[in-house]
């Protein structure tokens, strides 16, 4: 089977969406998250992407991320989408991402590679093996979604990110669930331990943050502080 043309594309930008150091009370870093060129939904972009060019995708929407914060003056980090498995695909899959950033001004230390537990967990100590040169440069990497699968704390012992996203579900109404607080305190707990940062993403009302900073934790994403913002860097609230 043939491959198709480049242009086979959908067209697309990004929106940007803040993670707030609450003690700082200030932008820790941003995320960029795939849009159409209207601003569509993830996912409407997304599933006009033709299988045969996922990782072409995932290896180029990068780059377009990087030049459009870099527009838009990107003082901070900047946490960008990865998908593993391109690293089979591609041998540039990261040295461009790389290259981007050089191009546009923004040190290798500023970027952050997201990737969800359950896209590594067939391989993980060869996953391991491959980023960590690229770490050396100054890369970081964060696993997303934390305790949304089933290998979370097995990753951790085989590969120590920098970051560690907890999972929005877990997140959700946390103050009144004790499993999901003892869950989290463990996760807590291990990270802390490990040295990784934890960042809560998806939180969205005060009785949540208020749990989680109770907790030590002052990572944070989610409506409370800013929604994403199509092409912009958004205003941020701090409780």
């Amino acid at each position: 089977m043939s491959t198709p043309p480049a242009d086979a594309l959908p067209a697309y930008s990004y929106a940007f969406q803040p993670i707030i150091d609450a003690v700082g009370r200030q932008v820790y870093s941003v995320e960029a998250l795939v849009r159409g060129a209207a601003g569509e939904p993830a996912w409407s972009v997304l599933q006009q992407v033709p299988p045969q060019l996922k990782y072409r995708f995932d290896q180029d929407s990068r780059e377009v991320a990087i030049a459009l914060a870099a527009r838009l003056g990107l003082s901070h980090h900047l946490n960008l989408n990865f998908l593993p498995q391109g690293l089979y695909a591609s041998p540039t899959a990261i040295s461009s991402t790389l290259e981007a950033a050089r191009r546009h001004g923004i040190p290798a230390e500023r970027l952050v590679l997201e990737v969800t537990e359950e896209e590594v967990i067939d391989d993980q100590a060869h996953f391991a093996d491959q980023i960590q040169q690229y770490r050396s440069l100054g890369l970081k990497v964060a696993i997303d979604d934390f305790g949304a699968g089933y290998s979370g704390l097995n990753l951790l012992a085989e590969f120590q990110p920098d970051q560690v996203k907890i999972d929005m579900k877990l997140a959700r109404g946390i103050e009144r669930h004790g499993p999901r607080q003892a869950i989290v305190r463990a996760i807590a707990q291990v990270c802390g331990d490990l040295g990784i940062d934890v960042i809560v993403e998806g939180v969205e009302s005060l009785e949540e943050y208020r749990w989680f900073r109770d907790q030590g934790i002052y990572l944070f994403q989610g409506y409370l502080f800013a929604r994403p913002l199509f092409q912009g860097f958004p205003e941020v609230r701090y409780p």
